[in-house]
Order: C-alpha cells, then structure tokens, then sequence
C-alpha cells in the first residue's frame, strides 16, 4: 500500500467501511461497531482507512494480508 500524507477522520473511516462493508467478512463487522464507538489515534485511523481503502479491488492474497490486519487492530482496540 501506497503512503499517503491525508490524515483521515472518524467519519472517513466510518464512510469507507460502509461501502466496503458487503465485500468484508461477517465476523469482521461487529469489531468494527465496536471500533466506531471509541476515539482513536490518527495513525491508527489513517492505517484503518487504508486497509479498506479499495479492499472491493483487491487480490484474494491482498485481502486475506489485510483481513489479518485488520482483526489484529480491531481485536486490540
């Protein structure tokens, strides 16, 4: 993934997770509701956002490498 310099809001990441939502895993979505109700870094939520940033695009490897990341972050959030 590309680094990028924006810095991303909450709704940012909430707005990306809602169109990317029906191309995520099932079990993901739950830690995601919980991640919505709490305040978090800006790196962390510039790193959210760019492992949704289109996930709907990527290789099956590409998904599966951001899957595992994302329950990483979401499950220690």
């Amino acid at each position: 993934m590309s680094e990028c310099k924006l810095d991303h809001t909450h709704e940012d990441v909430k707005s990306k997770f809602e169109s990317q939502g029906p191309f995520l895993p099932e079990e993901m979505k739950p830690l995601f509701h919980q991640f919505f109700e709490k305040e978090h870094t800006q790196d962390l939520l510039n790193e959210v956002f760019h492992l949704l940033k289109k996930y709907d695009l990527a290789s099956e490897e590409e998904k599966e490498n951001r899957n595992n990341r994302l329950f990483l972050v979401l499950k220690n959030v």
